[in-house]
Formats: structure tokens, sequence, C-alpha cells
């Protein structure tokens, strides 16, 4: 992952690849920029640190990366470390301490530098009033916000904007455009792909090198669209919202959904080393394990699969968005339009079917446990907790933790993987006690290089 270089001497942190070159005495090396500034280091003007990716590594232990995800939903926005101890079940006196032993700042450190930096890439990139860029940033005032970023920065935030550069500014036809970043090696084009075979009809669509999906804001339609940056190191996030407020968390979960938000450094080094497995991670190592827009997306799509029922019920049970390019004709259908009876209500025009009862139950209870907003089903949730959901079987509950961060988990049923596994020599009937002591713990990762390439394969035989 990337590692951070502050001088003690000057008091200044920055980037790898910069130009400055202090005496290596003189320097201190953190993990996260976040903990640099929890040293009392600010961020270097010349390679302006802020401006890339700083995921945590892979390795950290799952509760930090609990209790992480929750910080980059907001938790801490208007919540103390007190209520988010209480969500990871730990105390607030643990909780710091294993921020601090792992992550090197405390979780309200951590909120504030990541909120600090999405603000000062916002004054960088686009020309948003500095009243829109703090409630964009999840600041709760414009007292607060010019504090904290003369805090993290030393200036002002109409300082800071007065210093950009002029090739900074990026200039979008219609919407807000952005620079996402991305840790070295990230393959843009392998997830892109990845995405693609597995796109919500409807919601999701790729065209060329870009790829465009439906979203709601507050029960408001808007549109995202990632394609790939003009320089190394970042794609380009352009979006079309109806409103800039809580900007963080939208940018937020693009970084999960395109799976920026964890350095998997680590786990290709190890599994290229694999006699088997290697070959396929060498092939594409720049993949990274992709997300989920939301924890109730993409379990429909794997209790209903890729087939036209999935798209019935978006084109059903969906909010129709008029007007958009690329196939984009309807928002993902929220929980509460997820009921029993409305699914038992679906049909396909051309078969006139019901969903099964099975299918009616599984949906119907996702839908359930994300609208009851206790956490049962969210990004970084537990393998217990998605256990503890009625009526999901365990291929369900592999296949749905793999795209919500869980880095044990391996969908052995699913096609693609198969596919590859075959390929590799391994056979269908031999398949689950082969693999099933293999490759921890990047077993999440392994399953995502094996799905990408049973799908490049599948292609490739029907051309």
């Amino acid at each position: 992952m990337t590692t951070y270089s502050a001088v003690v001497t000057t008091g200044i942190y920055c980037r790898p690849g910069c130009g400055a070159k202090p005496l290596a005495k003189n320097t201190r090396t953190y993990e996260l920029a976040a903990a640099a500034e929890a040293a009392g280091f600010r961020a270097c003007l010349r390679c302006r640190p802020y401006r890339v990716a700083g995921p945590i590594a892979a390795d950290t232990p799952e509760l930090v990366c609990r209790a992480w995800q929750l910080i980059i939903d907001g938790v801490l926005d208007e919540g103390t470390e007190a209520a988010l101890a209480e969500r990871v079940g730990l105390s607030p006196r643990h909780l710091r301490r294993l921020f601090l032993r792992h992550l090197g700042a405390s979780p309200d450190q951590l909120a504030r530098s990541r909120r600090a930096h999405f603000a000062r890439r916002l004054l960088d990139d686009t020309d948003l009033t500095v009243l829109d860029i703090a409630f964009a940033s999840g600041f709760g005032s414009l007292r607060q916000f010019n504090r904290i970023m003369r805090e993290v920065f030393r200036a002002s935030p109409t300082d800071l904007r007065d210093r950009r550069h002029r090739a900074d500014r990026l200039v979008a036809d219609g919407g807000l455009a952005l620079r996402l970043p991305v840790v070295p090696g990230y393959d843009w084009d392998a997830v892109r792909d990845f995405l693609a075979a597995r796109a919500v009809p409807g919601v999701e669509a790729v065209e060329g090198r870009t790829y465009r999906r439906t979203i709601s804001v507050d029960g408001a339609p808007g549109v995202l669209e990632v394609s790939p940056g003009d320089t190394a190191g970042h794609l380009l996030l352009r979006a079309h919202l109806p409103y800039w407020e809580g900007l963080i968390h939208v940018v937020d979960q693009v970084g999960r959904l395109l799976g920026t938000e964890t350095d998997h450094a680590a786990g290709v080094a190890a599994l290229s080393a694999d006699p088997v497995l290697g070959p396929v991670v060498r092939e594409r190592p720049g993949l990274a394990v992709p997300g989920a827009w939301s924890a109730l997306e993409i379990g429909v799509q794997e209790v209903l699969g890729r087939g036209r029922w999935l798209e019935a019920l978006v084109e059903g049970l969906g909010t129709p968005v008029p007007g958009l390019p690329g196939g984009l004709t309807h928002v993902f259908p929220e929980p509460g339009a997820l009921t029993r009876t409305a699914l038992a209500a679906l049909t396909l025009p051309e078969t006139a079917s019901p969903l099964s009862e099975a299918e009616v139950t599984r949906v119907a209870a996702l839908a359930a446990a994300v609208a009851g907003g206790d956490g049962a089903l969210g990004y970084g949730t537990s393998p217990d907790a998605l256990g503890a959901l009625p009526h999901l079987d365990e291929d369900l509950r592999q296949a749905i933790g793999l795209r919500l961060g869980q880095r044990e988990a391996f969908p052995l049923a699913d096609p693609a993987l198969l596919a590859a596994l075959e390929r590799i020599g391994v056979p269908r009937t031999g398949a689950a006690p082969w693999t099933a002591g293999r490759w921890r713990p990047w077993r999440a990762l392994a399953a995502a290089h094996l799905m990408a390439y049973g799908e490049r394969h599948r292609v490739r035989s029907r051309t």
C-alpha cells in the first residue's frame, strides 16, 4: 500500500515519488496520511498526498475494517466514537486502541482527515463554492470546515483554492467531474469487464471504457459515469446528482464498488506464487475485488441470477428515469418496494409465469433486512451476521459476501468460477474438497481472479 514519508525537521509528509530528498535519519513512515497528520505533520505542497489513494491494508483486522466502513458510511459525521464502538460491539477505549495500533490514528482523526482530503480535491477539481464543498464533504457547518482545513492544511479553504494548479480544474459537459484516486497498478479494464459481465439491466451499463449507473439520493435519481483518468493514478468520475450535500458518501460508495478501497498488493504477491492459480493472477494482477453499490442490489442479483427475471424486477418495481443514454432506464428498487405481495405479482411477459416461492421468500427477506436498518446486511458485514439472515443457503452467502468485502468468501457455485477451475485442471466433481483449504487469507481475491478468468474465456469461446 501507499507509504507516506514524514520529515521531522520540516514537519511535512510526502507521498512516494516526491522530489524532496530528506536525510533518511530525519524521516518517519506512515501507512495512512491520517496517521502522519495525527503525529503533527502537514501535507507537502509539491506532491499533494491528498490526491493519491490511501486505502487500509487488506490484512487489517476484521473489526477495524468494519468500523472503518461505518466511518465511510458517515457514522462520525454527527455521531461519536462511543456510538461507533457500540455498533461494532467494543468499548470506546478498546476501539481507539485498535485503531491507533493498526492504522496509526483514532477513528475521529481518520474521519476528519478523510473529509478534509475530499474537500481539498473538490477545491482543486471543481468550481463548487466553499459552502457547497463544506456540506458535500460531510462537515456540519462552514465554521467547522474552516477550522479543520486550517488544522490539516495550515490554510483556509479560500487560500487553498487560490493555490490550485491551472491543470487541476476539470471541465465537465454537464455534471460534476472529480478525480478518483486508485492504488498503483490498478487495472480499470479488468474491473470494468468484471462489472460489465454482471451489469443489472437498466441500472448499469458499460460502453467502451466507460461504466455508467443510476443511483438514488434520498429518493431523487442521479447518474454516475466512470472512465479512465487523463493521467495514471486516478479514474475520472462524473456525477449528475440533484444536489451536492453528502457527495463524499456517494464517492466513497463508488470507491467500494470499484474496489479502490483496499490495496491487494500483498494478496497478489502471495497468489502469484501459487503453482496452479499463479498464471491466472499474473495475467491481470491489477484486478481488485469489486464491491457492490448496495447490499440489496447484489443480494437480489445473486438470488435471481443475470437472466430475464432481474430485468423484469427492475422494470416492474424500480423507479423509471427517462431520457438517459446507453440503456439506463431505472433506479434499482427501494427495499420497501420488494414486498412479498409485489414480488409474487411479477411475471415474465413472454411466459406469464411468476417468480418461484423460494425466490420471493429470499428477496423479500433481504429487502426486510435492509429496510430494518439494523446493519445485518451491509458492506463489511461479518460472515456470522450474513449467516444469521433467513432463507440464504451457503452458496448465496458466499456469493453475496464476496461483493460485501468478506475477504474469505469463495462462491464455488458461480458458473464462471467453476469454468475457470476446469480450465486450470480442477474437475467440478472434486472442486469443493480441492479448494477448501486453499488460498487463505486471500480467498476472495482468488475467487475474483477465477471469475474474471472464466468470463474472459467464455467470451472468447463464443467469438
